[in-house]
């Protein structure tokens, strides 16, 4: 069994998959109660399903980008709990995780993922549809709606943590459509998935939790 984490920003997910089958997940907005609530979520997930930690061969973690604290807190975590039961970690990107829970919308539109990183900015990592999966085009950025907005320069569709800053500013865009609420969540059933495909991929890799690390967008300045 795999125990995914996501504690990048203020939603948090974590889940649990026995590799055919996502048995429990839950995603909600923890604010900054990330310390508090991680822990007995988890356990409680366990008691819920029927299962220990010993139960577990696996974990995933969430790497970033995203707020620092969330991040140190969901990743140490992790890596805490692979190391000391000698499990392998799989880490993946939070936009990662936000562009595989989509589909495919309209044929030749990009995908641009979007996390909240606070002060009217968001993280970006640009998308398009290739081989039955959306593949990452050039690196994430750190930039404000105005500037993403100036950076689109055709069919996209948008995806992720969106204020209502970003919302209003977005819908007065024709080529631009924001995805429904449900496609937006970033959830840890998809980072469980992402982490069982790498597993059975390469099985005789040892996914060591101390190669695990978060990332964190800053500007250039």
């Amino acid at each position: 069994m795999l125990l995914a984490i996501d504690t990048a920003t203020k939603i948090i997910s974590v889940a649990l998959h026995d590799g055919t089958t996502l048995i429990a997940e839950q995603t909600w907005r923890a604010g900054n109660r990330h310390t508090t609530a991680l822990a007995p979520t988890v356990q409680q997930m366990l008691v819920a399903c029927d299962a220990t930690m010993d139960d577990l061969s696996a974990l995933a973690v969430a790497t970033g980008p995203g707020s620092y604290t969330g991040l140190r807190i969901g990743v140490a975590f992790a890596k805490g709990l692979a190391l000391v039961n000698d499990l392998p970690l799989v880490g993946m990107t939070t936009l990662d995780i936000t562009a595989r829970a989509q589909p495919q919308y309209k044929s030749g539109a990009a995908l641009i993922a979007v996390v909240q990183a606070g002060r009217g900015r968001v993280m970006v990592q640009a998308y398009r549809w290739n081989r039955g999966e959306w593949r990452g085009r050039g690196e994430s950025r750190l930039l404000d709606w105005p500037s993403l907005i100036e950076t689109i320069d055709g069919q996209a569709i948008i995806t992720g943590e969106i204020d209502a800053d970003g919302r209003e500013q977005l819908a007065a865009l024709e080529h631009v459509t924001i995805a429904p609420p449900a496609h937006r969540l970033r959830r840890a059933g998809f980072l469980a998935e992402y982490a069982w495909e790498q597993i059975r991929a390469e099985p005789e890799a040892d996914f060591n939790a101390v190669n695990v690390l978060p990332i964190y967008l800053q500007t250039p300045e």
